[in-house]
C-alpha cells in the first residue's frame, strides 16, 4: 500500500493541510505496522516470534509468514479497511 497523494485523496483529505500530510501518512503508516505486528504475533508462540524477529529479508519475511500465519494476508487487509474506516469517520476532525 503506498501512502502518498493519492491515499489522502482515497480517503477525502486532499483539503488538509501541506504541512501536515506527510506527518498523517508517517503516522498512518507506523499504526497499521504496530496494529498489524500485534494481531499476526498473537497467533504465534514465542519461539516463532523470535524466529521472526530474526528475519530481515523482506521475501524471507513473507515466505515465513505464509507457512507459520498463513492468515496474515487477511489480517492486513482487515487492518487496511479498519484503519480506513477510522480515516473516513474522522475525516473533517483531520482537516
Amino acid at each position: 500500500m503506498q501512502f502518498n497523494e493519492n491515499f489522502l485523496q482515497e480517503m477525502g483529505l486532499s483539503a488538509m493541510p501541506e504541512s501536515q500530510k506527510q506527518a498523517f501518512l508517517d503516522y498512518v503508516k507506523e499504526e497499521l505496522e504496530v496494529r498489524i505486528g500485534e494481531r499476526i504475533s498473537k497467533g504465534l508462540t514465542e519461539v516463532q516470534l523470535n524466529e521472526f524477529d530474526a528475519i530481515t529479508d523482506q521475501a524471507e519475511a513473507t515466505k515465513w509468514l505464509e507457512v507459520n500465519r498463513p492468515d496474515y494476508r487477511e489480517i492486513v487487509e482487515r487492518c487496511i479497511a479498519e484503519m480506513k474506516a477510522e480515516i473516513r469517520a474522522n475525516r473533517d476532525k483531520l482537516i
